[in-house]
């Protein structure tokens, strides 16, 4: 079997959120979070302060530089070799990831080293790389992980402007205190370019084909997965390094002989590699679909207006068309990702089209949209309309007014059961292919299904009948869902109505990445059900986060003296300060808290006093005894969510639950 395709296989089975698609542009696919593989902070061992060591492990298959950017103990048991890519919104994720990781097992445990893996579609990624291998070179690791961090941070921010530009890399280098002059010159010059090149060689020569990617004493893991997953591949991977240490290897030799041990070579043939042969339940009825209904072949698209390998795989599927003719349907469905802010704007303007004019309609603005990619704000779908000859006063309203969504959420759950979870994502009669593959990789699924249509046919099942026959006895990958009985607080603070139908227990820890991730969520729920929703904080600071409970009590001490408004204002200044040094400290409390007008003299005996601890102990009890141990966890209306979900995981829960009404 061809490298590429074990590669493919690999990832169905083992990834939950990458970037893929190397520097010379591999196979690719835009990945989003499984169900399982959110953020979520659990409660480990304090750790502490990391120290940095610059040496060299060049005798590793996975070699680590004196001059890479690395945080933790050349002497650490474990070393995690990460390739990353700075404008990939996976790999920002990860970070977050990976410094939880590094506090659950103690910073002299475990290393992360640092390599450049800019991917092509990612405009600015290479110069970020660049400028980055320059604050390392200029100022220390200390100060490029800074830099790493204020990108990471940016990425949404600068999504929202039309992503990163030109001067990007100098004004974030510049941010962590770097000159902008030599990293404007260095850039220019190429300076740091051989630096970031040497990490591209090495990844292609390893086997890297997609970003985030992790070599943990030389075990593979790709994508962004779980912290549970890392901790997992960390604890097998700590105990064999012990075990070398009790041999008699130095701890400054571990990671050369665990690595060794560990590490395999890429192979171009892997025929022992699982085939996924299962036929998944995808319903088709009511969905823009080209080709007959007698089609023996129904080819399901998940895909997505704003993503670039959907918008790569198009040609492919026109000569699918061409090849299979009336033997082929393709039926199209709307996967949004929600880091692709314009996405659902774009499909919401194909079903207006399509509400206007039909299939015939839809595929017309289909095809306009991915050609105006990535121009796709409301003036682009506005002149797209204009130019399909659509009504554009009703374009303009079904943008305004979401006048589609429920179509396009049907779409969303209907992925969500069968786990695509990326795009583009197909299904063959049901068979699972992922990604932007080659027209070989189609025929070769198409083919072995259009034979197993015609056999049906043979026994008496009309063509038209053949995909409902064959859905039969498809199945879906759905979860069983958990509840959780959390009694609702009058006492604590909440937003929204105290008529909702639907509560949202929030259970969150002010110094968790993945709870600050969650906001933005939370938000974005209170303002699409403004009358049915409202959200229950309750504080569950993690014993490994050294400032959250200081922080919980500062922001319960601006709600003793602001009410809810107060809590909340200094709870958005909390989040707000996550990032920065010291954000979470005292000084940095107190600064808050004389912003918003506090009582200084309150506030300071309050968290003198630890006034408010029993709140905070009490909220730990709770989510002690409904079974909830990291953060952010959600409890809706009995119904648990784990870990920073995407919109629509909320949303489909809680249409359930107004549904019941």
């Amino acid at each position: 079997m061809p490298i590429a395709k074990r590669r493919l296989l690999v990832f169905l089975l083992m990834l939950l959120t990458a970037c893929f698609g190397g520097p010379k542009g591999n196979t690719a696919v835009t990945l989003e979070p499984k169900k399982e593989g959110p953020g979520l902070a659990v409660d480990p061992s304090r750790g502490e302060p990391p120290r940095v060591a610059m040496t060299d492990d060049a005798d590793s298959p996975v070699p680590v530089f004196a001059n890479d950017a690395q945080e933790g103990e050349r002497t650490a048991l474990v070393t995690i070799v990460e390739f990353s890519d700075l404008e990939c919104p996976f790999c920002s994720r990860a970070a977050n990831t990976l410094e939880a990781l590094r506090e659950s097992f103690g910073h002299d445990e475990v290393r992360i080293v640092w390599k450049n893996y800019p991917l092509d579609f990612h405009a600015h990624a290479r110069a970020l790389a660049e400028a980055g291998a320059g604050v390392n070179e200029l100022m220390g690791p200390q100060a490029f992980f800074r830099y790493q961090r204020a990108v990471f941070e940016a990425q949404s921010r600068m999504q929202a402007q039309g992503g990163f530009n030109d001067d990007s890399p100098r004004r974030l280098a510049e941010a962590v205190g770097a000159d902008g002059r030599v990293i404007e010159d260095g850039l220019r010059d190429r300076r740091w370019a051989p630096r970031v090149e040497r990490d591209i060689e090495l990844g292609r020569k390893i086997g890297v084909s997609g970003t985030p990617a992790f070599y943990i004493n030389g075990v593979s893991l790709g994508g962004a997965q779980p912290l549970e997953k890392f901790k997992a591949v960390v604890t097998e991977e700590l105990a064999k390094a012990k075990a070398l240490v009790a041999a008699g290897t130095a701890r400054d030799r571990v990671y050369v002989a665990a690595s060794k041990a560990s590490f395999k070579a890429p192979r171009d043939d892997d025929d022992d590699e699982p085939v996924d042969t299962a036929t998944y339940k995808v319903p088709v009825d009511g969905s823009p679909a080209r080709g007959p209904k007698t089609a023996l072949v129904t080819l399901v698209e998940f895909s997505d207006f704003e993503c670039p390998f959907c918008k790569r795989i198009e040609g492919t599927l026109q000569q699918l068309r061409t090849i299979y003719g009336d033997k082929l349907r393709i039926v199209w469905k709307d996967m949004p990702l929600p880091f692709h802010k314009r996405a659902l704007p774009a499909a919401l303007a194909a079903r207006e089209a399509r509400a206007q004019k039909g299939d015939a309609g839809f595929w017309d603005m289909h095809d306009r949209l991915f050609d105006a990619q990535p121009k796709l704000e409301d003036p682009d779908l506005l002149a797209a309309a204009k130019a399909a000859g659509l009504d554009e006063a009703k374009m303009k309203r079904a943008l305004a007014q979401g006048t589609h969504k429920k179509a396009v959420f049907a779409d969303e759950d209907a992925g969500d059961d069968v786990d695509a979870a990326g795009t583009p994502h197909f299904f063959v009669n049901g068979r699972r292919l992922m990604g932007a593959q080659p027209l070989d990789k189609f025929r070769e699924l198409i083919d072995v299904e259009l034979k197993k249509a015609e056999a049906l046919v043979a026994t008496g099942i009309s063509p038209e009948a053949v995909y409902t026959e064959l859905q039969k006895t498809a199945v879906l990958k759905t979860k069983p869902v958990e509840h959780k009985a959390v009694a609702l607080d009058p006492k604590a603070y909440s937003r929204g109505p105290k008529t909702a139908k639907v509560t949202i227990v929030q259970f969150s820890d002010f110094q968790c990445p993945f709870c600050k991730r969650a906001e933005p969520t939370m938000d974005e729920l209170l303002k699409a059900y403004p009358k049915d929703v409202r959200i229950e904080w309750r504080n569950l600071p993690l014993s490994f986060h050294q400032d959250a409970e200081l922080a919980a009590e500062a922001a319960l001490e601006a709600g003793a003296q602001k009410g809810s408004a107060g809590f909340f204002k200094m709870h958005g200044l909390i989040f707000d300060g996550h990032g920065r040094p010291d954000g979470l400290k005292r000084p940095a409390l107190e600064g808050y808290a004389k912003s918003m007008g506090l009582d200084m003299g309150k506030f300071g005996r309050a968290l003198d006093g630890h006034v408010h601890l029993a709140s905070i102990k009490a909220d730990q009890a709770t989510a002690q005894a409904a079974g909830i141990s990291g953060t952010p966890g959600f409890v809706v209306n009995g119904t648990f969510i784990s870990g920073a979900q995407a919109f629509r995981k909320f949303r489909r829960v809680i249409d359930a639950e107004l549904a019941k009404k």
